[in-house]
């Protein structure tokens, strides 16, 4: 039985022609009625997904270390706005700033609290979750909307969920990919007309056999480059962490969840998940292009321990009872691990600054 929005999906296709992977996307995400993020509550374990934050206080506190250090690597100043852009249910945003408060209560003090959030559904949760920190948090539907002034940034799972556009190679070299219907009135991926200007490719496209994938979102640049000019004008540093690569390449990682589990992109539009592998050489590329700091990009196990998670988990640990204490552990093993389920290397961890300063745990500038 077809989800409502495949109906839809399917409707606008036979009045349109087939129909751009990036369309599709978004549709799927952020479609009015029957979009995933307009309907449901996708975080947790009653969710189709667990981020980071869900799994532990460590990873939000742990980014809490990084807000202080950067605000004291650029002496101190005051105001500032602290900013997260989709701030899932607020848990990340409430770990942080315990840990802010605790640590550097002039900075607590003197800073704004910014969550850019679309969804009135999440919007309503983070006000919950955040209601002990009263009106020194704001809300706003766009980044645009952030007053001006010294900005500290985080994002996790942003970039991901920002549609994409697909290439394939053909006999014709690279077309874009686009969804369409069989005979039988199926969805199905195949290739459409348009094409790719060559310069945008990875190296050795001839090389590439007949079906290669290359993943390319000018809608996450875009994203990218308002961060980067508004750090390079007031000044600031983002954190963005994300799933993804750190060198660009060929290869397929669109990707639907549903209920914990993968599910083929076509079979569910609006009730299922849609992401795909961030790209964070084109990150760095877009960031340096607007003139601002790339201060380096670590996988998130490596930033975590730099940071000090495994001080923190044995801290907390020496003061649960056992049971607690297996759960921190494997806590730490999940955000910093390696391996199938774990995210210490899959993830990345990306800072960018309007101007150059070393920020711990990434190395010294050249």
């Amino acid at each position: 039985m077809p989800t409502p929005l495949a109906r839809r999906i399917k409707s606008l296709i036979r009045l349109n022609g087939p129909m751009s992977v990036t369309d599709f996307f978004a549709l799927c995400l952020a479609d009015p009625e029957h979009g995933y993020y307009k309907t449901r509550q996708p975080f947790g374990h009653t969710g189709d997904f667990v981020t980071a934050p869900e799994i532990s206080q460590l990873f939000g506190e742990m980014l809490g270390v990084f807000i202080v250090h950067a605000w004291q690597r650029h002496g101190t100043l005051a105001p500032v706005r602290l900013v997260e852009i989709g701030p899932g249910r607020g848990t990340m945003m409430a770990d942080m700033l315990r840990v802010i408060q605790r640590i550097a209560p002039p900075l607590y003090e003197s800073m704004s609290v910014h969550l850019v959030e679309t969804s009135p559904r999440l919007t309503e949760t983070q006000q919950h979750t955040l209601a002990i920190h009263g009106d020194k948090i704001a809300w706003h539907e766009s980044f645009d909307d952030v007053p001006p002034g010294f900005l500290l940034i985080a994002t996790n799972e942003l970039f991901d969920a920002i549609p994409i556009r697909q290439f394939v190679k053909t006999p014709q070299g690279f077309r874009e990919r686009v969804v369409a219907m069989d005979a039988d009135d199926e969805l199905i991926f195949t290739a459409g007309l348009a094409s790719i200007d060559p310069g945008l490719l990875p190296p050795l496209p001839e090389r590439q056999p007949v079906g290669t994938i290359f993943e390319y979102s000018p809608a996450r640049e875009a994203v990218m480059a308002a961060i980067a000019q508004r750090l390079k004008s007031q000044g600031g540093v983002a954190l963005i962490i994300d799933y993804g690569y750190i060198v660009s390449g060929y290869g397929n990682t669109l990707q639907a969840l549903r209920m914990h589990e993968y599910d083929p992109v076509l079979a569910n539009p609006g009730e299922a998940d849609l992401t795909s592998h961030v790209d964070f050489e084109s990150l760095m590329k877009t960031t340096e292009q607007y003139g601002a700091h790339v201060n380096g990009c670590l996988p998130q196990g490596d930033f975590l321990y730099g940071l000090g998670l495994r001080e923190r988990a044995e801290a907390l640990a020496a003061k649960a009872e056992p049971d607690q204490a297996t759960d921190i552990a494997e806590a730490v093993n999940r955000l910093a691990g390696e391996g199938a389920g774990k995210m210490g290397e899959l993830f990345k961890v990306l800072a960018v600054s309007g101007s150059p300063v070393h920020l711990l745990p990434f190395r010294p500038l050249d």
